[in-house]
Formats: C-alpha cells, sequence, structure tokens
C-alpha cells in the first residue's frame, strides 16, 4: 500500500486529524504506522538514542526536535537500532543525516529535513511528553499514519483494508 491517507481520510475524516505535508519521507518504508511514543529534545539526540535501542513493538517514535535545522537527531547506526529493535518509524520535527544509508533501511522515516552534523550527547530531553505539531496535540499511546502524502493522528486505531 503506497497511498494509506486518501483512503484513511475517505473513511474516517471525523476520527483522523491532518499534522502536516511539509515533513520529507527519507526511510525504506514510506508508508508506516502505529502507536506513537513521544520524545521532546533539542540538538540532543541522546533519548532518541535511548528509547529506539528499546523494543518498539510496532510503535512510531514522534520527536519534536524544536524544528532546528542544525543538527540530526537521527542518524544510520540509530535507525538501524530502530530496526532491529522492532520500531514501525521515527518522525522529527527536525533533522536527520545519512540519508543515503537511511534510504535504503527496511523502516519509514519523516523528517524537515537533513542536516550533517551530529547532536551533543547531554541527556537532555523529555519522554512521554505531550508534543503539538502544527496545531495538533500528539500523546503516547495515540496512533499515527505516514506516507507520502504527509502524516495523520487518531485518538485510536483504525481498520485499514
Amino acid at each position: 500500500m503506497n497511498d494509506l491517507l486518501p483512503d484513511l481520510f475517505d473513511q474516517f475524516a471525523d476520527k483522523i486529524h491532518w499534522v502536516s505535508s511539509s515533513y520529507r519521507s527519507f526511510g525504506g518504508h514510506q508508508c508506516f504506522y502505529g502507536p506513537i511514543e513521544t520524545v521532546k529534545c533539542f540538538e540532543d539526540n541522546s533519548k532518541v538514542k535511548s528509547l529506539l535501542n528499546q523494543p518498539g513493538q510496532g510503535r512510531v517514535l514522534v520527536v519534536d526536535g524544536g524544528g532546528s535545522m542544525r543538527r540530526a537527531l537521527l542518524g544510520d547506526l540509530i535507525a538501524a537500532s530502530a530496526i532491529a529493535n522492532g520500531w514501525a518509524g521515527v518522525i522529527i520535527n527536525g533533522c536527520i543525516r545519512d540519508a543515503g544509508e537511511i534510504a535504503d533501511m527496511a523502516i519509514g522515516v519523516q523528517a524537515l529535513g537533513t542536516a550533517p552534523i551530529k547532536t551533543e550527547k547531554l541527556g537532555v530531553g523529555i519522554v512521554g511528553e505531550t508534543i503539538e505539531l502544527n496545531n495538533i496535540k500528539i500523546r503516547s499511546g495515540q496512533w499515527i499514519y505516514a506516507d507520502l502524502n504527509g502524516i495523520a493522528v487518531s485518538e485510536s486505531q483504525l481498520e485499514i483494508e
């Protein structure tokens, strides 16, 4: 399935919220979805790395990086860890690096762009924090759906046909 969001909005317009189409798809899986885990961090991916080293169980990590375009919050090594631990994807309000490598990886990744510079590791960030992307509140436990059409959120899992 390549175009998930149009069908979801046709079927569940009252149960799904449009987040944005301003994010770019970088991962090998352009269509992905799952329950949300959130982390809020700014130019420090310590918590991102820690979470993606834990069992993902098909979840999608949504990272509020404050929209920073100066440092990458995800690279190929952390993306490989996410795959090994069963995460469905990562959505970053910020940047990734190693875009060429991530494009060939079996994971969904969406971000605002790329930056070749890694972050400092200061252990800063808040896991499970309610975050806001494009005026949509996103909480751990909700469901997120992403494809080349953009990103959408629902309170619970939607039945995909």
